[in-house]
């Protein structure tokens, strides 16, 4: 492979986020025209059951022209999160004595809408989009 070629592949910029089982690499690399952008690539280990492990990846190419706007909406959704539920982690993965919410029939009647949408957000505390 030629040297123009390798530098497609090379990374210029690298950090690394652990975060349990998931790893987040933020990358930067070079277009073939000798532009720069941004990958992040999610890793997640995951244990088979004869005790090896193997992992999934799910990767984002971000470029340039798309910074501001990807910036922007990232800081306004994290923004969000931590005024509307603060930055103390919520779950039962992270926290012994959590009490997992139990929704019953009761809380919204059949056949009628809910008037507090943000009341019925609240009730579902484990979404997994793995799946999708």
């Amino acid at each position: 492979m030629s040297d123009h070629g390798m530098m497609e592949k090379e990374e210029i910029f690298s950090k690394v986020l652990r975060a349990g089982r998931r790893t987040y690499f933020f990358d930067v690399r070079a277009t073939k025209a000798g532009d720069y952008y941004l990958t992040i690539t999610e890793s997640k280990k995951f244990t088979n059951d004869d005790g090896s492990f193997h992992y999934k990846k799910h990767k984002i190419y971000l470029y340039k022209e798309d910074f501001s706007e990807f910036n922007e909406i990232l800081r306004e959704m994290t923004d969000y999160i931590i005024a509307e539920k603060g930055d103390e982690v919520i779950s039962e993965r992270h926290q012994k004595d959590f009490k997992k919410e139990e929704y019953t029939s009761n809380d919204v009647v059949e056949g009628e809408e809910s008037t507090n949408d943000s009341a019925s957000a609240d009730k579902f505390t484990d979404i997994n989009f793995e799946d999708i």
